[in-house]
């Protein structure tokens, strides 16, 4: 598909048809990254982080933490 850019205020801006943003699942709400390698930018929904990703996270931080009274716990 090729699409060329439209005028939006001072800057510029593609159209994203509705068929690939529902193929994409990407809503006005969604979060979307944009990345280059120099010579092409890619699209992409940004990845929601999962519930385990977040609780291994928020146990390091605990542990870093907490680390001298969870050895003083144990003995």
């Amino acid at each position: 598909m090729i699409k060329n850019l439209v005028k939006h205020g001072n800057s510029w801006a593609i159209v994203i048809d509705r068929p690939i943003l529902d193929l994409l699942k990407i809503n006005p709400e969604s979060e979307i990254e944009l990345t280059t390698d120099g010579q092409s930018i890619r699209i992409a929904p940004v990845a929601p982080v999962s519930k385990k990703s977040r609780i291994r996270e928020a146990s390091a931080k605990v542990n870093a933490k907490h680390s001298q009274a969870f050895r003083k716990l144990a003995e």
